[in-house]
């Protein structure tokens, strides 16, 4: 095994610790700003089951959550380019961690209303968290930028669990209602997210540095490769969320499994989602980036093979894991491909349609996956994600590779 490999698996904090502070305090924060969203995932339709004052409102504070994802994305952009990263990543965890603690009160005085909203900036810090992955790009030389990357989004493997943990053992820490100690704990952990942030260097300087002319937003989003990398994000996210959405319905209400094989299979996702984080920033920097955008689309369409395959525990979990892993490898490689697109004075404006858009169609994907799945069957479900795989396929077999820094 190659040395630089060995050290970014069997020793990921020293990894971090070379690329420098920021990647390894980003890394950190992703973990605890991410567990709000997994909580979400986790006690959101049950406290929504409790609350709502209709059966059909039940899902409505997941909903909600990722809704504000995709808000909040362009505002994100536009806010850190006025005030810096710095600045706008702690407003956010901070406004994350007040939000936290009005949700526990919402639910205290079964307010529903009060909990989505707060639910609203919980996802809207989510937007803030993933502009994370950009700011390590931007602390580290070019050729680092997939290896930075690929650490910051270990993270969510942490994430995955502390989450639902703290769903679990805080949920009746004050019994004012269930679920309401879990988000002062969320809101403690964001307290901390908050205070490691402030320990980041934030990184405007690169503007000064940059002698090209700003280009209009058009002539940005409109070159082939920016389409490209947004595009195979955005269906990235889509495909993996509609899947992991109708997942539970699909096991445990349709096919009856119970909820520990439930569980299982969605925590075997969500690791195969960040573990190749560990080494696939290292891919990034001695394979080309077509091979890996390749390798990731096969390996969601063998995902959706091995899902209309059958409805075995083992056909749900291979297929959620292929899934997962083809997520990570076309969302590091759309992360590096989209850096390649723009100058450092566009950056804010250009991530932040890039976001948009993936969080706007991973929102579609949520909304919309219960319903699809109620109104049709698993199989069907599952080959509708085609076409959007296959267009992907097509557009990066007739594009010619991009040098870095090529816009």
């Amino acid at each position: 095994m190659p040395k630089n490999l060995s050290a970014v698996i069997l020793n990921p904090i020293s990894a971090l610790t070379r690329l420098g502070r920021n990647v390894a305090i980003l890394s950190v924060c992703m973990a605890l700003g991410f567990s709000g969203l997994s909580l979400v995932l986790l006690a959101g339709g049950i406290v929504g089951s409790e609350l709502a004052p209709a059966p059909a409102l039940v899902t409505l504070p997941i909903a909600v959550a990722v809704v504000g994802i995709a808000i909040f994305t362009i505002p994100a952009a536009l806010l850190m380019k006025r005030i810096g990263r710095k600045r706008g990543f702690v407003i956010s965890a901070a406004a994350a961690s007040a939000a936290a603690l009005v949700a526990a009160f919402a639910i205290s005085i079964h307010s529903f209303f009060l909990f989505c909203t707060m639910m609203l900036f919980i996802g809207g810090n989510a937007a803030f968290i993933q502009q994370y992955r950009f700011a390590a790009t931007e602390s580290v030389e070019p050729k680092y930028a997939g290896r930075a990357v690929s650490l910051v989004l270990v993270g969510g493997i942490v994430a995955g669990f502390l989450g639902p943990e703290i769903g679990r053992d805080a949920k009746d820490w004050l019994g004012y209602g269930e679920y309401s100690g879990s988000f002062v704990a969320l809101s403690i952990i964001l307290v901390v997210s908050v205070i490691l942030l402030l320990l980041i260097r934030d990184i405007a300087a690169k503007d000064v540095n940059d002698n090209k002319p700003e280009r209009p937003l058009r002539a940005i989003v409109f070159q082939r490769n920016y389409l490209i990398a947004a595009f195979s994000s955005a269906v990235a996210f889509g495909v993996m969320a509609f899947i992991m959405v109708a997942t539970p319905l699909s096991m445990h209400v349709i096919d009856r499994f119970n909820l520990n094989d439930t569980t299982l299979v969605i925590q075997g996702h969500f690791i195969a989602m960040y573990l190749p984080s560990l080494f696939s920033g290292f891919l990034v920097e001695r394979v080309r980036l077509k091979v890996l955008q390749i390798t990731g689309i096969v390996s969601m369409a063998a995902g959706i093979v091995i899902a209309v395959s059958g409805h075995n525990f083992v056909n749900y979990l291979t297929a959620l894991i292929s899934i997962g892993l083809g997520w990570n490898f076309l969302f590091v490689t759309g992360t590096i491909m989209l850096t390649r697109s723009y100058y450092p004075n566009e950056r804010f404006k250009a991530q932040g349609v890039n976001d948009f858009a993936i969080f706007t169609f991973q929102a579609l994907a949520v909304i919309s996956a219960g319903a699809v799945l109620t109104a049709t069957n698993w199989e069907l479900l599952n080959l509708l994600c085609f076409p959007f795989l296959l267009i992907i396929l097509i557009l990066l077999l007739t594009t010619h590779s991009q040098k870095p820094n090529q816009a």
